[in-house]
Protein backbone atom coordinates (compact mmCIF):
# COMPACT_ATOMS: atom_id res chain seq x y z
CA UNK A 1 0.00 0.00 0.00
CA UNK A 2 1.31 3.28 -1.22
CA UNK A 3 1.63 6.40 0.74
CA UNK A 4 0.50 9.81 -0.57
CA UNK A 5 4.48 10.91 -0.90
CA UNK A 6 4.69 7.65 -2.96
CA UNK A 7 1.67 8.31 -4.88
CA UNK A 8 3.02 11.52 -5.60
CA UNK A 9 6.54 10.17 -6.88
CA UNK A 10 5.06 7.73 -8.82
CA UNK A 11 2.70 9.85 -10.47
CA UNK A 12 5.27 12.23 -11.40
CA UNK A 13 7.14 9.45 -13.51
CA UNK A 14 3.26 8.97 -15.69
CA UNK A 15 3.07 10.39 -18.48
CA UNK A 16 -0.05 9.87 -21.29
CA UNK A 17 -2.26 8.91 -18.04
CA UNK A 18 -5.80 7.39 -18.86
CA UNK A 19 -8.17 8.23 -15.74
CA UNK A 20 -10.94 5.79 -14.75
CA UNK A 21 -14.07 6.90 -13.21
CA UNK A 22 -16.88 4.76 -11.69
CA UNK A 23 -20.64 3.75 -13.13
CA UNK A 24 -23.56 6.21 -12.12
CA UNK A 25 -20.80 8.83 -11.56
CA UNK A 26 -21.43 10.78 -8.52
CA UNK A 27 -19.24 14.40 -7.98
CA UNK A 28 -16.29 12.50 -5.87
CA UNK A 29 -15.35 10.18 -8.84
CA UNK A 30 -16.22 12.90 -11.03
CA UNK A 31 -14.42 15.75 -8.83
CA UNK A 32 -11.23 13.73 -8.11
CA UNK A 33 -10.52 12.47 -11.96
CA UNK A 34 -10.94 15.89 -12.97
CA UNK A 35 -8.81 17.11 -10.58
CA UNK A 36 -5.98 14.48 -10.72
CA UNK A 37 -6.09 15.67 -14.38
CA UNK A 38 -5.40 19.36 -13.71
CA UNK A 39 -2.38 18.65 -11.33
CA UNK A 40 -0.47 16.07 -14.10
CA UNK A 41 -1.21 18.41 -16.88
CA UNK A 42 0.04 21.42 -14.41
CA UNK A 43 3.09 19.21 -14.60
CA UNK A 44 3.47 19.11 -18.13
CA UNK A 45 1.88 15.61 -18.57
CA UNK A 46 -0.71 14.14 -21.02
CA UNK A 47 -3.90 13.28 -19.29
CA UNK A 48 -7.56 12.60 -19.78
CA UNK A 49 -10.82 11.21 -18.39
CA UNK A 50 -12.10 8.16 -20.08
CA UNK A 51 -15.18 9.01 -20.77
CA UNK A 52 -18.33 7.94 -18.67
CA UNK A 53 -21.65 7.46 -20.67
CA UNK A 54 -23.71 7.73 -17.64
CA UNK A 55 -22.78 11.43 -16.40
CA UNK A 56 -25.42 13.79 -15.31
CA UNK A 57 -25.94 17.68 -16.26
CA UNK A 58 -24.74 18.55 -12.65
CA UNK A 59 -21.28 16.58 -13.30
CA UNK A 60 -20.97 16.84 -16.74
CA UNK A 61 -19.59 20.48 -16.77
CA UNK A 62 -16.81 19.32 -14.88
CA UNK A 63 -15.63 16.53 -16.62
CA UNK A 64 -15.50 17.60 -20.30
CA UNK A 65 -12.51 20.03 -20.19
CA UNK A 66 -10.57 16.50 -19.75
CA UNK A 67 -12.36 13.99 -21.56
CA UNK A 68 -10.63 11.81 -23.90
CA UNK A 69 -10.21 12.21 -27.91
CA UNK A 70 -11.13 9.29 -29.74
CA UNK A 71 -8.04 6.85 -30.16
CA UNK A 72 -6.27 7.79 -27.47
CA UNK A 73 -3.56 5.07 -26.56
CA UNK A 74 -2.50 5.55 -22.74
CA UNK A 75 0.41 4.18 -21.39
CA UNK A 76 -0.54 4.58 -17.53
CA UNK A 77 -3.82 4.03 -16.35
CA UNK A 78 -5.40 5.50 -12.83
CA UNK A 79 -8.96 4.68 -11.42
CA UNK A 80 -10.43 7.37 -9.31
CA UNK A 81 -12.81 6.65 -6.24
CA UNK A 82 -13.69 2.76 -7.55
CA UNK A 83 -13.60 0.86 -4.88
CA UNK A 84 -13.96 -2.76 -7.13
CA UNK A 85 -13.85 -3.64 -11.11
CA UNK A 86 -17.23 -4.31 -11.31
CA UNK A 87 -17.89 -0.45 -10.50
CA UNK A 88 -16.09 0.15 -13.87
CA UNK A 89 -18.18 1.35 -17.07
CA UNK A 90 -18.52 -0.79 -19.66
CA UNK A 91 -16.02 1.09 -21.62
CA UNK A 92 -13.72 0.62 -18.81
CA UNK A 93 -13.78 -3.34 -18.98
CA UNK A 94 -10.91 -3.34 -21.85
CA UNK A 95 -8.50 -1.74 -19.10
CA UNK A 96 -9.00 -4.70 -16.77
CA UNK A 97 -5.76 -6.22 -15.50
CA UNK A 98 -4.35 -2.69 -17.12
CA UNK A 99 -4.94 -0.21 -13.80
CA UNK A 100 -1.18 0.77 -12.66
CA UNK A 101 -3.05 2.76 -10.04
CA UNK A 102 -5.67 2.77 -7.52
CA UNK A 103 -7.05 5.73 -5.51
CA UNK A 104 -9.96 5.01 -3.08
CA UNK A 105 -11.39 5.63 0.25
CA UNK A 106 -13.73 2.78 1.06
CA UNK A 107 -13.56 0.32 3.44
CA UNK A 108 -14.36 -2.62 0.84
CA UNK A 109 -11.93 -1.70 -1.39
CA UNK A 110 -10.21 -3.98 -3.45
CA UNK A 111 -6.60 -3.42 -4.22
CA UNK A 112 -7.27 -4.05 -7.73
CA UNK A 113 -4.53 -1.61 -9.06
CA UNK A 114 -0.65 -2.73 -9.44
CA UNK A 115 -0.22 0.14 -7.18
CA UNK A 116 -2.88 1.14 -4.45
CA UNK A 117 -3.26 3.80 -2.20
CA UNK A 118 -6.49 4.02 0.15
CA UNK A 119 -7.75 6.31 2.68
CA UNK A 120 -11.02 4.71 4.51
CA UNK A 121 -11.31 7.22 7.40
CA UNK A 122 -11.70 10.11 4.35
CA UNK A 123 -14.88 11.91 4.36
CA UNK A 124 -14.29 11.68 -0.03
CA UNK A 125 -11.84 10.72 -1.89
CA UNK A 126 -11.17 14.36 -2.38
CA UNK A 127 -9.54 14.82 0.67
CA UNK A 128 -6.94 11.81 -0.66
CA UNK A 129 -6.49 13.67 -4.21
CA UNK A 130 -5.93 16.88 -2.29
CA UNK A 131 -3.37 16.11 -0.39
CA UNK A 132 -1.69 14.21 -3.21
CA UNK A 133 -1.81 16.81 -5.92
CA UNK A 134 -0.11 19.26 -2.95
CA UNK A 135 2.54 16.67 -2.62
CA UNK A 136 3.07 17.53 -6.84
CA UNK A 137 2.77 21.03 -6.40
CA UNK A 138 0.43 24.46 -5.65
CA UNK A 139 -3.11 23.62 -5.57
CA UNK A 140 -4.58 25.91 -8.38
CA UNK A 141 -8.30 26.89 -8.57
CA UNK A 142 -8.39 24.55 -11.32
CA UNK A 143 -7.77 21.89 -9.63
CA UNK A 144 -10.02 22.92 -6.56
CA UNK A 145 -13.21 23.63 -8.28
CA UNK A 146 -13.92 19.62 -9.03
CA UNK A 147 -11.94 19.11 -6.16
CA UNK A 148 -14.62 21.14 -4.14
CA UNK A 149 -17.38 19.45 -5.83
CA UNK A 150 -16.03 15.85 -4.87
CA UNK A 151 -15.37 16.65 -0.84
CA UNK A 152 -19.10 18.43 -0.86
CA UNK A 153 -21.39 15.95 -2.48
CA UNK A 154 -19.91 12.94 -0.84
CA UNK A 155 -20.31 14.80 3.07
CA UNK A 156 -23.87 16.13 1.84
CA UNK A 157 -22.55 20.09 1.99
CA UNK A 158 -20.72 19.29 5.10
CA UNK A 159 -23.68 17.81 6.88
CA UNK A 160 -23.18 14.06 6.91
CA UNK A 161 -21.80 12.29 9.97
CA UNK A 162 -18.62 10.97 7.78
CA UNK A 163 -17.53 14.91 7.92
CA UNK A 164 -14.49 15.88 9.86
CA UNK A 165 -12.49 18.72 10.93
CA UNK A 166 -9.91 17.73 8.29
CA UNK A 167 -12.57 17.65 5.86
CA UNK A 168 -12.98 21.13 6.68
CA UNK A 169 -9.64 22.29 6.51
CA UNK A 170 -9.43 21.01 3.09
CA UNK A 171 -12.26 23.15 2.01
CA UNK A 172 -11.24 25.90 3.54
CA UNK A 173 -7.76 25.66 1.36
CA UNK A 174 -9.52 25.20 -1.62
CA UNK A 175 -11.95 28.04 -0.51
CA UNK A 176 -8.63 29.98 -0.33
CA UNK A 177 -7.93 29.63 -4.14
CA UNK A 178 -10.39 31.70 -5.08
CA UNK A 179 -12.39 29.29 -6.97
CA UNK A 180 -16.33 29.33 -7.18
CA UNK A 181 -17.91 27.36 -4.35
CA UNK A 182 -20.81 29.88 -4.31
CA UNK A 183 -22.42 28.22 -8.16
CA UNK A 184 -21.12 24.43 -7.20
CA UNK A 185 -23.79 25.25 -3.48
CA UNK A 186 -26.32 26.34 -5.16
CA UNK A 187 -26.30 23.85 -8.42
CA UNK A 188 -25.53 20.77 -6.26
CA UNK A 189 -27.79 21.68 -2.99
CA UNK A 190 -29.85 24.10 -3.61
CA UNK A 191 -31.56 23.55 -6.75
CA UNK A 192 -34.21 20.80 -7.86
CA UNK A 193 -36.21 20.49 -10.92
CA UNK A 194 -39.84 20.11 -11.07
CA UNK A 195 -39.32 16.42 -11.66
CA UNK A 196 -37.20 16.06 -9.01
CA UNK A 197 -39.58 17.29 -6.38
CA UNK A 198 -42.67 15.02 -7.77
CA UNK A 199 -39.83 11.62 -7.86
CA UNK A 200 -39.43 12.67 -3.84
CA UNK A 201 -43.14 13.02 -3.51
CA UNK A 202 -44.59 9.78 -4.81
CA UNK A 203 -40.99 7.89 -3.42
CA UNK A 204 -42.17 9.46 -0.06
CA UNK A 205 -46.13 8.45 -0.15
CA UNK A 206 -44.64 5.08 -1.05
CA UNK A 207 -42.81 4.72 1.86
CA UNK A 208 -42.73 1.42 4.39
CA UNK A 209 -41.63 1.11 7.53
CA UNK A 210 -39.88 -1.67 9.38
CA UNK A 211 -37.94 -2.31 12.85
CA UNK A 212 -40.34 -0.10 14.64
CA UNK A 213 -40.24 2.79 12.30
CA UNK A 214 -36.81 3.05 12.43
CA UNK A 215 -36.11 1.44 8.95
CA UNK A 216 -37.55 3.17 5.41
CA UNK A 217 -37.80 1.90 2.70
CA UNK A 218 -38.03 3.93 -0.44
CA UNK A 219 -38.64 2.54 -4.18
CA UNK A 220 -37.97 4.35 -7.52
CA UNK A 221 -39.40 1.76 -10.07
CA UNK A 222 -38.80 2.29 -14.22
CA UNK A 223 -42.31 2.80 -14.45
CA UNK A 224 -42.23 6.09 -12.24
CA UNK A 225 -39.37 7.70 -13.90
CA UNK A 226 -41.39 6.82 -17.22
CA UNK A 227 -44.65 8.93 -15.88
CA UNK A 228 -42.95 11.80 -14.82
CA UNK A 229 -40.28 11.98 -17.54
CA UNK A 230 -37.23 11.85 -15.43
CA UNK A 231 -33.93 11.25 -16.20
CA UNK A 232 -30.69 10.72 -14.52
CA UNK A 233 -30.50 14.24 -13.42
CA UNK A 234 -33.75 14.48 -11.68
CA UNK A 235 -32.36 10.95 -9.65
CA UNK A 236 -29.07 11.92 -8.80
CA UNK A 237 -28.88 11.61 -4.89
CA UNK A 238 -32.22 10.46 -4.19
CA UNK A 239 -30.46 8.03 -1.39
CA UNK A 240 -30.15 10.92 0.71
CA UNK A 241 -34.34 11.80 0.90
CA UNK A 242 -35.21 8.79 3.31
CA UNK A 243 -32.77 9.44 5.83
CA UNK A 244 -33.82 13.06 6.72
CA UNK A 245 -37.12 11.38 8.59
CA UNK A 246 -37.21 11.67 12.36
CA UNK A 247 -36.63 8.64 14.10
CA UNK A 248 -35.37 6.74 10.99
CA UNK A 249 -31.31 5.21 11.37
CA UNK A 250 -31.72 2.75 7.80
CA UNK A 251 -32.64 4.42 4.85
CA UNK A 252 -33.01 2.05 1.92
CA UNK A 253 -33.54 3.42 -1.77
CA UNK A 254 -34.90 0.65 -4.27
CA UNK A 255 -34.10 1.87 -7.67
CA UNK A 256 -34.97 0.08 -10.93
CA UNK A 257 -31.89 0.37 -12.95
CA UNK A 258 -33.29 -2.40 -15.71
CA UNK A 259 -36.31 -4.74 -15.42
CA UNK A 260 -35.84 -6.65 -11.83
CA UNK A 261 -32.58 -5.19 -11.59
CA UNK A 262 -32.86 -3.21 -8.60
CA UNK A 263 -29.76 -0.98 -7.14
CA UNK A 264 -29.98 -1.05 -3.12
CA UNK A 265 -28.38 2.47 -1.62
CA UNK A 266 -28.31 1.86 2.36
CA UNK A 267 -27.49 5.09 4.33
CA UNK A 268 -27.27 4.53 8.32
CA UNK A 269 -26.82 6.25 11.68
CA UNK A 270 -24.40 4.20 14.32
CA UNK A 271 -26.88 1.30 14.99
CA UNK A 272 -26.85 -0.12 11.53
CA UNK A 273 -23.50 -0.81 9.51
CA UNK A 274 -24.14 -0.16 5.99
CA UNK A 275 -21.27 -1.98 4.61
CA UNK A 276 -22.43 -5.11 6.32
CA UNK A 277 -25.57 -5.26 4.88
CA UNK A 278 -24.72 -4.60 1.40
CA UNK A 279 -21.84 -6.94 1.67
CA UNK A 280 -24.19 -9.73 2.73
CA UNK A 281 -25.59 -9.12 -0.79
CA UNK A 282 -22.38 -8.77 -2.95
CA UNK A 283 -21.95 -5.22 -1.96
CA UNK A 284 -20.18 -2.62 -0.11
CA UNK A 285 -18.84 0.94 0.79
CA UNK A 286 -18.77 2.73 3.94
CA UNK A 287 -20.14 2.12 7.28
CA UNK A 288 -22.97 4.92 7.22
CA UNK A 289 -23.82 5.10 3.18
CA UNK A 290 -23.00 1.59 1.01
CA UNK A 291 -24.70 -0.32 -1.73
CA UNK A 292 -24.91 -3.10 -3.68
CA UNK A 293 -27.51 -4.42 -6.67
CA UNK A 294 -30.19 -7.27 -6.68
CA UNK A 295 -31.91 -9.23 -9.73
CA UNK A 296 -35.15 -10.03 -8.67
CA UNK A 297 -38.67 -8.74 -8.88
CA UNK A 298 -39.51 -5.86 -6.31
CA UNK A 299 -40.90 -8.60 -3.83
CA UNK A 300 -38.33 -10.55 -3.70
CA UNK A 301 -35.46 -7.72 -3.66
CA UNK A 302 -37.44 -6.01 -0.92
CA UNK A 303 -37.61 -9.13 0.86
CA UNK A 304 -33.79 -9.99 0.44
CA UNK A 305 -32.36 -6.49 2.00
CA UNK A 306 -34.91 -6.23 4.75
CA UNK A 307 -33.14 -9.70 5.59
CA UNK A 308 -29.79 -8.31 4.92
CA UNK A 309 -30.56 -5.85 7.42
CA UNK A 310 -32.24 -8.57 10.32
CA UNK A 311 -29.09 -10.55 10.34
CA UNK A 312 -26.93 -7.43 10.57
CA UNK A 313 -28.86 -5.64 13.56
CA UNK A 314 -28.69 -7.64 16.95
CA UNK A 315 -31.98 -5.59 17.57
CA UNK A 316 -33.96 -5.85 14.86
CA UNK A 317 -37.73 -6.04 15.30
CA UNK A 318 -39.64 -7.16 11.96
Amino acid sequence: MLTVEQTAALLRTYDNVLILTHVRPDGDTVGCAAALCAGLRAQGKTAYLLPNPELTRTTAPYFAPYAAPEGFEPAFVVSTDVATVSLLPENAKAYLGRIDLAIDHHPSFEHFGKANIVRPEAAACGELIYDILARLGPVTAEMALPLYVAVSTDTGCFAYANTTAYTHAVAAALLRTGMDYRTVNKVFFRTKSRKRMQLEGAMLSGCEFYDNDRVALLSVPMSLMERLGADETDAEDLSALGGQMEGVDCAVTMRELRPDVWKMSVRTGARVNATEVCRLLGGGGHAAAAGCTVEAPWPQAKAAILDAIARTVPDYQG
